[in-house]
């Protein structure tokens, strides 16, 4: 976690260490406006050409204010969304809630549908990447196997 003015120190200990995976989280703790400053989407594009890099779609998501139906609006989120796609790539671009801190700007429920909105327009193996697979590659998680009844795991 860091500031945007962070980044490029960030970028240079990243490319020292190719064997460590660094993680961008929320997405570079970018200032949503309605585009995103250029400094910032240089630093966070000289970062992602890294090949050890990953970034973490979480914060900014909460950040999606909510239309007169209470739906959240990703339109100004959609630049940022898109730079980190182009960026990153799906297979290095993962959700993140930022639960239970989302909730001071966003209902958990529309943190997950602001996600699943941006995502819409991409493949399915897209979106299943970005909304499970990555996380579960870098984090090594493991999924659970379900057991048969009686038999202990």
């Amino acid at each position: 976690m860091l500031r945007p003015g962070q980044l490029p120190g960030v970028t240079a200990a990243a490319a020292r260490l190719p064997s460590v995976t660094f993680v961008l989280d929320h997405l570079g703790n970018a200032e949503v406006e309605d585009e995103p400053d250029k400094s910032w989407a240089a630093a966070v594009t000289a970062f992602a050409a890294l090949p050890n890099s990953v970034c973490k779609l979480s914060g900014i998501l909460g950040e999606a204010a909510g239309d007169e139906a209470g739906r959240p609006d990703v339109s100004r989120l959609r630049p940022y969304f898109d730079l980190a796609v182009d960026s990153f790539g799906p297979a290095r671009l993962m959700f993140g809630s930022d639960w239970p801190l989302c909730t001071l700007q966003a209902r958990y429920s529309d943190v997950v549908t602001a996600a699943v909105a941006l995502t819409s327009e991409l493949s399915a193996a897209e979106q299943a990447a970005i909304l499970a697979g990555t996380a579960r590659r870098v984090y090594r998680i493991v999924a659970a196997r379900a057991t048969e009844p009686g038999r202990r795991p």
